[in-house]
């Protein structure tokens, strides 16, 4: 799948809740109907090791052997390079001993061989083997013990060319002929062929096996190694592909340092910005654009408002990201609106709303989350330019929010008006919280920046939040809670979920300020508390539906399981409102879980309670890495620090969460203004400032 088509594609394993007529595959359709066709078993990859590098990633068993099942391969822009490269050493394969990933981008394998004959019961022989996701493997055999090890190394190479969203969905296409190729091998498909080279150059090769053959000598304590690099080559015509972060470029953040009390914070930020770097890719139309992948495997390309997000939450290390994303964004927003369409949308396919809501519009969240990305990033000092080069989008996502609302309230902009009004859909709460946001950040854009409509912005938001805390609150016997969405009849959906953390994000406002929530001061404390209540704080983090629920499914990506990005926005928007001890209780949740994933939290998991022992439970079908998890996981503890910037007003507030719950926290590294910005938080949660720009005022509170 090329990274570009993510938008629209079919979900693949774990992602749709769609099964043939008749039932769950495999299961009769019927009385006289014919049992449905028995499908391949998606792939579950919750067991691998992966690396990722945009637009390359590869993918294999903690042995490091590359056998051709599953997800199992070398991959570049969605197609399989490599299937199999399987090692054996005196006709053995080593007895693997660790598998891990360094980092994002790299992995390190190693095993260990008994040299034939050997009384000596310590293996004398080691196998490393160190993977970069870019094709490059280097594969580096030891001999630690006292006899020269006389012995062959094979290497069984094989491939189908295989797109990723076929392998995803189980599907095996047959492995390809291999043909001898200078060092090493050869395959040719219809549109790619894939070669892999050796260096040294292999003793023999098989071609009719794809075996690559070396007649090893190694000496006692000497050690010998080979590098192995697979490549694509495209022989169709078609459009550039994109490509990831060119050697030299830069990355589009800070390097921050983290110095906590609590030392999972430091090993979280650090290891959730490698994860993200690793999806990083540079727009064809401008290479110097890089945007964030949504996540790898399974959706490597852009995916508007996942980007948007990931550079929203990742604003306190700079603007540079969200400006590439923007851009690139700003290049694909539909400019000609189709008949009977509204123009002015990003692209964006409808997602899984759970079992008990109606699907959401990533076309409408991406649209809406566009406004407010770059107004925030202008807050945190994007240049006044920059600004002004994208305001003309900004304004053709508030022209199709204002011809997309209904009644009011806002569901899906993608949908022609006259489709809304025969098949109306639920207004979802978190959609109105987006729309309301949107229509504040782009009254303050207009207003700043000379345009009109900033003051029928306002009163619309105005009337917006009057308007849902009428229709949208639920009162029960604990006080009352949001409700989720509001039927096309009216009626309030009462389900209980984690999207109701988007009603806390009310968004970064002039003087550093908050703007007005859609809730009220006493509904946000009791929405606070029902967050952290058993039905869906899990102890690991938010379920995506309330326990009680009779649909209640842990392993539901939206029924249940825990989404790492609403867990943080939960944080974030808790400890903003002044709910610190609460916010404190997830982000305790949030890092227990982060130790259990090596730092590297993945885009959910199991939404099963937490209990002494035993880790939380990982989903077969999370992309990992995931931006959304990745920059989430930064938000949540970089919030604590409160920093809230207003460059155009010249001024930074900074307002920590005083129940200091990481203990002190400090942050350098930091950029506003693209200046270096450092803070200092005691354990008694009082902010110092130790490194700002000259220019801006700085106000504590």
């Amino acid at each position: 799948m090329p990274a570009e088509s993510v938008v629209g594609a079919p979900r693949p394993v774990g992602r749709s809740d769609q099964v043939p007529a008749g039932g769950p595959a495999g299961t009769p359709g019927g009385p006289g109907r014919p049992a449905a066709p028995l499908r391949p078993q998606p792939v579950a990859v919750h067991h691998e090791v992966l690396c990722v590098n945009a637009p390359a990633m590869a993918a294999s068993g903690p042995d490091g052997q590359l056998r051709g099942h599953g997800l199992h391969g070398f991959y570049r822009n969605g197609v399989r390079v490599l299937a199999r490269m399987e090692l054996r050493l005196g006709g053995m394969e080593p007895l693997p001993l660790q598998g891990t990933l360094t980092s994002t981008a790299q992995a390190r394998f190693l095993g260990a061989v008994r040299l034939p004959g050997d009384l000596d019961p310590d293996p004398a022989l080691t196998v490393e083997r160190l993977r970069h996701a870019d094709g490059v493997e280097t594969v580096i055999v030891r001999n630690t013990g006292t006899r020269p090890a006389r012995l062959p190394l094979e290497i069984a190479l094989g491939t189908d060319l295989g797109p990723v969203a076929e392998i995803a969905a189980g599907h095996r296409p047959p492995d390809l002929p291999g043909q001898v190729q200078s060092a090493g091998l050869r395959w040719a498909g219809p549109a790619h062929t894939a070669v892999v080279g050796a260096k040294p150059s292999p003793h023999a090769v098989l071609a009719g096996a794809g075996v690559l053959r070396w007649d090893l000598e190694v000496q006692p304590g000497a050690r010998w190694s080979v590098e192995l690099r697979a490549e694509l080559e495209s022989t169709s015509p078609g459009p550039r592909p994109p490509g990831g972060r060119g050697t030299g470029v830069p990355l589009p953040w800070s390097e921050p340092e983290v110095r906590s009390d609590d030392a999972r914070a430091a090993m979280l930020v650090t290891r959730s910005l490698d994860a993200l770097g690793g999806l990083l890719f540079a727009d064809p139309d401008r290479p110097t654009d890089l945007y964030p992948a949504s996540g790898a495997p399974w959706r490597f390309g852009l995916a508007p408002a996942d980007a948007l997000w990931a550079a929203r939450l990742t604003l306190p290390l700079g603007t540079r990201l969200a400006a590439g994303t923007l851009r690139a964004l700003a290049r694909r927003q539909q400019l000609t609106a189709a008949p009977g369409r509204i123009g002015g949308l990003l692209p964006g396919a409808l997602r899984h709303g759970g079992p008990e809501l109606p699907p959401t519009c990533t076309a409408t969240e991406a649209t809406l989350l566009f406004v407010t990305v770059l107004a925030e990033a202008w807050r945190w000092g994007l240049p006044h330019n920059e600004v002004a080069d994208l305001l003309p989008a900004a304004e053709r996502a508030l022209a199709a929010l204002r011809e997309g609302l209904a009644d009011g309230f806002v569901t899906d902009l993608s949908r022609p008006a006259e489709d809304r009004a025969a098949h109306p859909v639920a207004a979802r709460a978190e959609v109105q919280a987006q729309a309301h946001r949107a229509a504040l950040h782009g009254a303050e854009l207009l207003e700043a920046f000379g345009r009109p409509g900033a003051e029928e912005w306002r009163d619309w938001a105005a009337e917006l939040r009057g308007q849902f805390r009428a229709r949208f609150w639920v009162d029960d016997l604990s006080g009352g809670r949001p409700a989720a969405g509001l039927a096309p009849g009216g009626q309030p959906l009462p389900t209980v979920t984690s999207s109701l953390v988007h009603l806390l994000d009310t968004g970064l406002a002039g003087e550093g300020g908050r703007h007005e929530s859609l809730l009220d001061r006493e509904q946000t404390r009791l929405l606070a508390q029902r967050l952290v209540a058993p039905e869906l704080d899990s102890g690991w983090g938010l379920r995506t539906l309330s326990a009680k629920s009779p649909r209640f499914n842990p392993l539901g990506h939206r029924g249940g399981a825990v989404r790492v990005h609403e867990t943080a926005l939960a944080i974030a928007g808790l400890a903003a409102a002044g709910h610190e001890n609460e916010a404190g209780t997830l982000l305790e949740g949030l890092l227990a879980a982060a130790t259990h994933f090596d730092g590297r939290l993945p885009e959910m998991y199991a939404g099963e309670q937490r209990a002494p022992g035993c880790p939380p439970v990982p989903h077969p079908a999370a992309c990992r890495p995931a931006a959304v998890s990745a920059a989430g996981a930064v938000h949540a503890v970089f919030a604590l620090a409160g920093i809230r910037p207003d460059v155009p007003g010249g001024r930074v507030l900074v307002r920590a969460a005083s129940t200091a719950p990481l203990g002190e926290l400090e942050l350098t590294g930091l950029r506003v203004a693209g200046e270096p910005f450092s803070v200092r938080v005691s354990r008694i949660g009082v902010a110092m400032v130790e490194e700002a720009p000259a220019a801006l005022q700085l106000v504590a509170r």
